[in-house]
């Protein structure tokens, strides 16, 4: 399910002390995968993802939010989940209007896509676990092209799931 011109896709590392617990790799698409492993009694599903970039048309950005919001809202909340990847938008650091969803310790400032990515999280009660804490610029940049740094890679879980 690949991309021919093999500019998009998206993977993910198994331990190999892992790898006899995973039920099941699942691929929607060349940007959307779903691993499925057993954790002690529980099912931890790992979305990962690689959004479509701001240059992309924004039906292609849409298809692609609406695809993994459904795929997402369709676990149980009682499961464990969680979901990283590259979002290919700013978020920025201001958690004003985000309720939950953003801790405050983002980078930056935010564009429309980052816009997107807040109201996904906001839509299925996710938080962004990388503004939950502060961190060193260095490890908190994810993509550098001069002039420009950001954040764009996240890793989100369900509000309830997040340790006060």
């Amino acid at each position: 399910m690949g991309s021919k011109a093999k500019s998009d896709g998206v993977g993910i590392f198994v331990a190999e002390k892992w790898v006899h617990s995973v039920v099941i790799l699942e691929r929607h698409s060349e940007r959307i995968l779903v691993l499925k492993r057993v954790l002690g009694d529980c099912l931890l599903n790992v979305f990962t993802v690689y959004a479509p970039h701001s240059g992309k048309h924004d039906e292609a950005k849409e298809s692609f939010g609406d695809k993994v919001f459904h795929l997402v809202s369709c676990v149980p909340q009682n499961k464990i989940d969680v979901f990283a990847g590259d979002m290919n938008g700013h978020i920025g650091s201001s958690n004003v209007g985000c309720g939950g969803t953003h801790g405050g310790f983002g980078y930056g400032s935010r564009n429309a896509d980052g816009s997107r990515i807040l109201e996904f999280a906001d839509g299925l009660n996710l938080v962004i676990c990388n503004t939950l804490f502060t961190k060193q610029e260095a490890k908190l940049v994810t993509y550098v092209a001069i002039p420009v740094k950001s954040t764009v890679d996240y890793i989100m879980v369900w509000q309830e799931d997040k340790v006060n």
